[in-house]
């Protein structure tokens, strides 16, 4: 199995950005479409954005379309979640999931193995 575990998180104002990475440990990304998760208090899980390792393929909610970028690095088996221009309304704890190829990527039954979460605040 693969272990997603997620860094990067941290307090920061409005304006500002973060990057968040993923590792894997145990197996690797390579078979694996990832997606970056959050969670804000009192709230439900939400799809933020996702990449195919196979195809190269991005996909992004409307909330945070144009403002965040998933990338990957398949030497360093890594994927990344640049978010620039951070709104108050971003704060949440994200998480990094990856999953065996299906035919959806906004939905958390479409990811079997999840991080731990890494918490982004953002103030005003």
């Amino acid at each position: 199995q693969v272990q997603p575990v997620e860094s990067g998180g941290g307090l920061v104002q409005a304006g500002d950005s973060l990057r968040l990475s993923c590792a894997a440990s145990g197996r690797t990304f390579s078979s694996y479409g990832v997606g970056w998760f959050r969670q804000a208090p009192g709230k439900e899980r939400e799809f933020v954005a996702a990449i195919s390792w196979s195809g190269g393929n991005t996909y992004y909610a409307d909330s945070v379309k144009g403002r965040f970028t998933i990338s990957r690095d398949n030497a360093k088996n890594a994927v990344y979640l640049q978010m620039d221009s951070l709104k108050p309304e971003d704060t949440a704890v994200y998480y990094c999931a990856a999953g065996r190829t299906r035919p959806t990527v906004r939905y958390t039954r479409d990811y079997d193995y999840w991080g731990q979460g890494t918490q982004v605040t953002v103030s005003p």
